[in-house]
Order: C-alpha cells, then structure tokens, then sequence
C-alpha cells in the first residue's frame, strides 16, 4: 500500500483528481463486468472495494467465499470487519491526496451513499454514479453461477432496495451525473459500456470546478515547488479517528470517514 507522503505526492499528479465514480448494483447484476468494461482504472480512478480482500482472507482462514454459513459464521464476519478497517484506512489515505476514485458497492443502503458524497463534496470532489441494472430473473440466474453465491432471499431483497433507491439516487446525483447501465441478457452491453466510458473519460479529464478543490491544488503545487522533499503540507502525522493533518497550521488532510 502507498505510503500518505506517496498519496499526497501523486494526488497533485493525478489524472482523476477529486473526481469519485460510485458504483453501485446488487448481485447477479454484473457491476463487476461493467466496471471492467468501462475502463475506469485506465483513466486513473482507484477503486476502493472489499470484495477482493475479504475473499482472499476467508480462503486463508480456511473458509469458502461460496458458503453463506462460512461468510456469517463469528470468524467469517470477524474477517469481514478487519477487512473493512482495512479498506476504510485506504480510503483515508486516498482522498487525503485527493485522488480519483471509484467506490464500489451495491446501492442498497441510500443513506450510506448520500453521506459520502456529501463529505466527498466538503472536500471539494465532483461525484458521479454508474449503477448497473438488471430484471430480478437475470440476477438470480447470474447469482447462481457465481463463485460466490448468496441465498436467493439475499438477492432479491438487494434487487428490491436497489431497485427502489434508483429514483432517490437519481434526484440526489441529477439527470447528468447518473448512469443507469441496462446489462440484462437481451443489451448490446459492448455498446453500453462504449457510451458510458465516453462519457465518464470526457469527465474526468476536465479539470476540478469545485473552488475547495482548485485553492487545494494551487497550495499543493507551492508547497511541492518550494520543496519537493516534504509532505505536500509540510510534515504529516496521524491523530484521532486515523485522520492526518499538518502539524504547523492543523489543517486536516482528510475528514472523509468511509
């Protein structure tokens, strides 16, 4: 893992700077296809997922990510916690450099997704949403040709809530930053998925509106003119909450609590 003078260093540099793409989709919906289709780590988005991590731990302990009994045993969700301070320390660091990213999850929970835009926001990020749907049937006949397959409950209750947030989340983003994927089996998703890197590329490589983030970027690039050998900010030390500030004005580097 990048160290935080590295984030800091490479967030002035980035080619996605304060610039997050939320993805969001249930299982079965194929959000991990989509992602990889649009090409979203190519444009310099890093993606903040637990999926990947939270698998390898369950393997090394032992436990299959296919088994919903392993997944919700004591141990299986004391991986997933530590999994997620892990992931949570990642995202710390990465918008503490104000690098682009891309947050991953299912949309289920609007509440949770409307929180971290508006701290994002406070940052000074420009925020956008790809959510990738689906009918009910194709997720579950997706899910069950998964690796890691859940209960037919589990999916369609997460199909139901995505389904009923996808108004809430086009009001809270707006008409022009929400992309509805449609990746059930009759789409030309190749076609889709064209269309949505277009326009996430196009995005991305225009430079920061936002006034927070345009005043960050100016005091970084002094700061790292004047000597490149420190910190962006001067020296940076950690303090309560995993947070990180510098120590001569206290301004804190990152307030984003994932």
């Amino acid at each position: 893992m990048l160290s935080f003078k590295q984030y800091l260093s490479e967030g002035v540099n980035d080619p996605a700077i304060f610039k997050v793409v939320f993805m969001a989709g249930g299982p079965g919906s194929g959000k991990s296809f989509v992602s990889g289709k649009t090409g979203l780590t190519s444009l310099g988005l890093k993606f903040i997922n637990s999926d990947p991590a939270f698998e390898a731990a369950l393997k090394k302990a032992n436990l299959s990510p296919s088994s919903a009994d392993d997944i919700m045993s004591p141990k299986g969700q004391e991986i997933r916690n530590r999994v997620k301070g892990t992931i949570g320390k990642q995202l710390n660091l990465a918008t503490g450099g104000r690098l682009g990213l891309v947050i991953d999850g299912t949309g289920k929970d609007y509440a949770k997704i409307a929180k971290q835009k508006e701290e994002l926001e406070k940052l000074g990020y420009e925020c956008k949403m790809i959510l990738v749907n689906t009918s009910k049937e194709t997720a579950l006949e997706r899910n069950n040709k998964r690796g890691r397959s859940l209960p037919e409950k589990d999916v369609v209750d997460m199909w139901s809530d995505v389904q009923k947030n996808i108004g809430k989340f086009q009001n809270l983003f707006g008409g022009e930053h929400m992309i509805v994927v449609d990746n059930d089996k009759e789409v030309d998703i190749a076609k889709v998925t064209t269309s949505t890197y277009k326009k996430i590329s196009t995005w991305v490589k225009e430079p920061p509106k936002n006034i927070i983030a345009k005043k960050w970027i100016a005091s970084a690039s002094k700061k790292r003119a004047e000597d490149p050998g420190k910190y962006i900010h001067g020296k940076g030390k950690s303090h309560k909450g995993g947070e990180y500030k510098n120590p001569e004005t206290d301004d804190h580097y990152s307030d984003f609590k994932g």
